[in-house]
């Protein structure tokens, strides 16, 4: 089963590279200027309308795999993650559908999904920084140690880590209920935080990502919500980081994670999620850290793999 599960992600991984190489050369051919006439420009057009033939050829291999991965993902999940407790912790931008996809499969996998929490766009705002720093300290519950460095984005995964994860020592909360319910309260009047309810402390902790922003404070944002997940990932029995393909570029998330030995020391990251095969290896990164193991999973260059291995 576990051989089956890779190559499965491996074939997924392989032609989603292929189909992107392909679109990018496309892209790349009919922008190119042409100064050698007609002639020229149709054996041009000729090559652009191949390879996008090309590509349609391999979206539709792309999509009838994923639809094979859905349909064995319960399968080759089944019982990876039984009666364990899993807390979701969604960005700002991250469709529900996403989100739906993930939580079906881990409790596919046997676990109990406590709750889920959404960050709103100021954790990430740089502009926001300051005050968000000061309300973290406010809210601190007594005992809890905070990150020395003072930096927004670790220090919110630790907050949010000492109330809504379990301690992996004995697998009892790190707060009271009060305690959470304060913390949750708080940032949700601030305006960082929306959520219902506070959710019941877990073991695990998924942290779900969205495409980079296009604006000058995208590298921040990256860097802040991964250390976030890392803050996350020092409380529990462990956390992933997951995302789309384009997270994992330098100014996403999964990228500034995978640029971050401390955070890949401890932090398993998986690119794709919005696939199934993703989702996959979203579930079966969640078994690797109950085995205190981390690892770069999916389609992207900085990844190791398409998915752990066992």
């Amino acid at each position: 089963m576990i051989s089956l599960r890779y190559h499965v992600l491996s074939l997924g991984a392989a032609f989603l590279s292929l189909a992107v190489g392909v679109v990018l050369g496309a892209t790349t051919l009919s922008g190119t200027p042409v100064f050698g006439g007609s002639g020229e420009q149709d054996r041009l057009d000729d090559r652009v309308a191949e390879l996008e033939a090309e590509r349609d050829a391999l979206d539709a291999r792309l999509a009838g795999l994923d639809a094979f991965a859905d349909a064995i993902g319960a399968d080759v999940v089944d019982g990876s993650l039984d009666q364990r407790t899993v807390l979701l912790v969604t960005d700002h931008d991250v469709a529900r559908s996403v989100r739906d996809g993930v939580v079906d499969l881990v409790e596919r996998a046997g676990a109990t999904v406590t709750g889920g929490i959404r960050l709103t766009e100021s954790v990430t705002d740089p502009d926001r920084s300051g005050e968000l720093r000061e309300l973290v300290l406010q809210l601190q519950p007594a005992g809890v140690r905070m990150p020395v460095d003072g930096e927004p984005g670790a220090l919110v995964g630790t907050l949010l880590g000492s109330v809504l994860l379990l301690d992996p020592a004995d697998g009892r909360p790190h707060a009271t209920a009060d305690e959470r319910a304060a913390v949750v309260a708080g940032l949700l009047d601030g305006g960082f935080l929306t959520a219902a309810d506070a959710p019941a402390p877990a073991e695990l902790a998924v942290v779900l990502t969205g495409d980079p922003p296009a604006d000058p404070g995208a590298a921040f944002r990256a860097v802040t919500l991964s250390r976030l997940a890392t803050g996350l990932d020092r409380s529990g029995s462990g956390t992933v980081l997951a995302g789309p393909l384009s997270a994992a570029d330098a100014d996403g998330a999964i990228g500034a994670a995978r640029a971050d030995p401390d955070s890949t020391a401890i932090l398993s990251t998986v690119d794709g999620v919005r696939t199934a095969a993703g989702r996959i290896a979203t579930v079966l990164a969640l078994r690797e850290q109950l085995d205190g193991r981390a690892g770069r999973y999916g389609a992207a260059d900085n990844a190791e793999a398409p998915a752990p291995r066992s």
